[in-house]
């Protein structure tokens, strides 16, 4: 198989950096900016996130039917949904966070309809942005490159807004004027990056059925097991993550008393980004991707329970349990989208058919199901610990609260995402013999002079498949983050 040049890897990554402008900024702030500049409550505000993103979950499902019912000759399948759904997604955004005072039905309406819009405008570019990687390469490693560049590239903007925005977010600033204009920003710097990754990400592997019917989509899913599994468990490892990620904030602010320290965890999270990156696809083809995924799991599982049992004046034991749960995480982050590619070929393999968005969609589904819940989560648990917006001194029970979400939640829900995934079949040495009777059937299905239908080069539109097989495994891609 033909590796994948390094323009293409960070053309794929550059398009994860893009969806992270719209998905980590409402990940990191959005309960933020709802409670403590809209004046939503915290438990309106818990149940508005798990009402809009398990709507976002079906949206994706929505998505991935589309994705796999369309088909252009000079851009494939995935491209033309980020070229044409990357700008309305940018300008939800904005609106997102540009919520005017309109009474506290009106206000909490207002939040609703443009938070569930922006959702549905993120699957529109995100499912087929995911599907795209499994289109580019089959070999474990490279894929493992694309999880890779995925993750720097999302990862280099939480960081961004970890170091630059995360410190804004204090009693007395005017939040208001600071989110419209880092919102109005990232259109122009997403449209930027959108772009390139249209022009770099190329479609390489064979596609027998351009077109898949709905009967198609449905036959790929029974059956595959693999794909259940990973699903379940990241449902359990997202819900875990978001608890976190959402008040991530509050326990540094109002638990340590250290905002300052949110732009060194930022800074942190860099540093680890690239070292894993670095490290990632040889740790693979040594121990596998389940295992890394299980080992990593169990690292955020101790995270979690150092910043619950951490006391409130021990700033640098909780914050140790943050970088430990980091740690975890963005391992897992790597080959979650590996492994979600893999599944790709499992379906193929049992069915003859690629259905690279429904199996996404459906992936992604349960991660959205699973951020749901854990943003709903985390908000419930500040709400029942008393949370007081304003910048007012917490109570014992609001920080024991912020405590539960941040450190309980994520080692519970993580400890049962590792438990479902010891169920795991689909190792890197059984896809490897799923791919190769994959190609046998093609070498047979050529050599009796029967015709099969590919996905086109991403340039011209030549036919992939007028290259030999090894040829049509060329480019780039990853499947995403901190995302959705």
């Amino acid at each position: 198989m033909k590796k994948l040049s390094k323009l293409s890897v960070i053309g794929y990554g550059a398009g994860d950096a893009a969806n992270n402008l719209a998905f980590t900024t409402a990940t990191m702030f959005l309960l933020v900016y709802y409670t403590d500049v809209a004046g939503i409550s915290a438990a309106a505000a818990g149940t508005l996130l798990l009402v809009v993103r398990l709507f976002d979950a079906f949206a994706d499902v929505f998505a991935g039917r589309l994705v796999d019912r369309t088909y252009s000759k000079r851009f494939g399948k995935f491209r033309p949904f980020i070229m044409f759904g990357s700008i309305p997604l940018l300008l939800l955004s904005v609106a997102t966070f540009s919520v005017p005072q309109l009474g506290e039905s009106g206000t909490l309406l207002y939040a609703y309809v443009t938070y569930a819009a922006l959702g549905l405008a993120y699957s529109l570019v995100n499912i087929p942005y995911g599907s795209l990687a499994g289109a580019m390469t089959q070999d474990p490693g490279e894929r493992a490159k694309l999880g890779s560049a995925r993750m720097i590239g999302g990862l280099l903007v939480g960081s961004g807004l970890g170091i630059f925005v995360a410190p804004l977010i204090k009693p007395g600033a005017d939040l208001q004027s600071t989110f419209t204009t880092i919102t109005l920003v990232f259109v122009v710097i997403g449209a930027a990056l959108y772009f390139f990754t249209v022009l770099t990400a190329k479609e390489r592997v064979h596609r027998a059925v351009p077109n898949v019917s709905l009967k198609q989509s449905i036959e790929t899913l029974k059956g595959n097991k693999p794909l259940l599994m990973l699903c379940i468990s990241s449902f359990f490892f997202l819900s875990g993550m978001l608890a976190l990620t959402s008040v991530q904030l509050y326990y540094l602010r109002d638990v340590l008393g250290r905002l300052d320290l949110y732009p060194v965890l930022s800074i942190i999270q860099l540093v680890l980004t690239f070292v894993l990156a670095a490290i990632m696809p040889k740790l693979v083809r040594r121990i596998g991707k389940k295992s890394i995924y299980i080992y990593s799991s169990l690292i955020t599982v101790a995270g979690g329970v150092v910043i619950f049992l951490s006391p409130a004046s021990q700033v640098m034991i909780g914050f140790s349990g943050l970088v430990l749960s980091l740690v975890g995480v963005l391992a897992m982050s790597i080959v979650v989208w590996a492994l979600e590619a893999d599944t790709v070929e499992y379906g193929e393999w049992k069915t003859g058919v690629r259905t690279e968005g429904i199996t996404y969609a459906l992936f992604s589904f349960t991660r959205k199901s699973g951020q749901a819940v854990g943003g709903a989560l985390a908000a419930y648990a500040l709400a029942l610990g008393g949370y007081k917006s304003g910048g007012v001194a917490q109570t014992p029970e609001a920080v024991f609260g912020i405590q539960i979400a941040a450190g309980a939640l994520p080692a519970v829900l993580t400890f049962l995402a590792a438990l479902v995934m010891t169920k795991y079949t689909l190792t890197d040495v059984k896809h490897a013999e799923i791919l190769k009777e994959i190609q046998e059937r093609r070498t047979k299905t050529v050599g009796t002079g029967e015709t099969a239908d590919v996905s086109p080069s991403a340039d011209a539109g030549t036919p992939a498949a007028a290259a030999t097989p090894a040829d049509s495994n060329t480019s780039t891609g990853t499947r995403k983050t901190t995302g959705q």
